[in-house]
């Protein structure tokens, strides 16, 4: 009997947030209907508690890992640094269960999209290290989103990124540029080792990364492909390759017939 065509199963990494007096592991919806839609995928939220679960087992499961981007920030300390600024948030439940992913995945061969916060664990990951306040290092500009208007306001594109040539990104999105949202107060300082950039901004800062020598599609952007994929091509071109090589890793995980 012919089995039934099954979806690529996605990882999300969930953040812990307070809703009143109790803490809930949660993600962004919008992540959620990206991976769904743009990408074709299955996903599977994955609660931050990284000393109750077993990674070979995720790992296992797993056609995919998408590393989605917080209100949260990664702690200083993993990259050498005290804490900057005490009134933003950290998320250390989710450091613990996201950096041991990375590299996980990476040797696994499991396919890997990194968006804003996830881009820059990525960085992290690898040894990298990032400036805290992107806004405050001379020479570059203040990459947050507005602090006023519609949440389409906020996410809207302000400004490009110039993509490196004979690079994966701009294979992907058949382009020298693309326009995207900057909704970010932290940003890569240090690349890390066996890191490749794939985009800058127009002030120098990386916007996208890719892991060299990975065995399957490992990318990581700094901007918010999620947000209205579905209407903007090279967004959604970002998730298509994503989703068709959790395909291709599926498939070859499969049992034959």
């Amino acid at each position: 009997m012919k089995k039934n065509k099954r979806k690529p199963i996605v990882l999300l990494p969930a953040d812990i947030k307070q809703i009143g007096m109790h803490p809930f592991h949660v993600v962004g919806n919008k992540y959620i209907m990206a991976a769904a839609q743009a990408a074709e995928t299955m996903p599977l939220l994955v609660p931050a508690i990284s000393d109750y679960l077993d990674i070979d087992t995720l790992l296992a499961l797993a056609d995919g890992i998408m590393l989605t981007g917080s209100v949260s920030n990664l702690h200083p300390s993993h990259f050498g640094q005290s804490v900057l600024d005490t009134s933003l948030p950290l998320d250390p439940a989710r450091d613990a269960l996201t950096l041991k992913l990375v590299q996980a995945a990476i040797v696994a061969g499991i396919p890997l999209l990194a968006i804003c916060r996830g881009f820059q664990e990525v960085n992290v990951a690898f040894g990298g290290s990032l400036h805290q306040a992107v806004h405050a290092v001379a020479g570059l500009n203040d990459h947050r989103e507005a602090d006023n208007g519609s949440i389409e306001a906020r996410y809207a594109p302000v400004h490009k990124v110039n993509l490196v040539a004979d690079g994966q990104l701009a294979a992907i999105v058949d382009n020298k540029q693309m326009m995207v949202n900057s909704l970010h107060g932290q940003g890569i300082d240090k690349l890390g080792v066996g890191l490749t950039a794939e985009a800058y901004a127009p002030d120098g800062l990386i916007e996208a990364l890719s892991v060299n020598n990975a065995k399957a599609f490992a990318l990581g952007v700094q901007w918010h492909p999620e947000w209205g994929v579905m209407e903007n091509p090279q967004y959604l071109a970002i998730f298509k390759a994503f989703g068709e090589a959790c395909r291709i890793r599926m498939q070859r995980h499969e049992p034959p017939d």
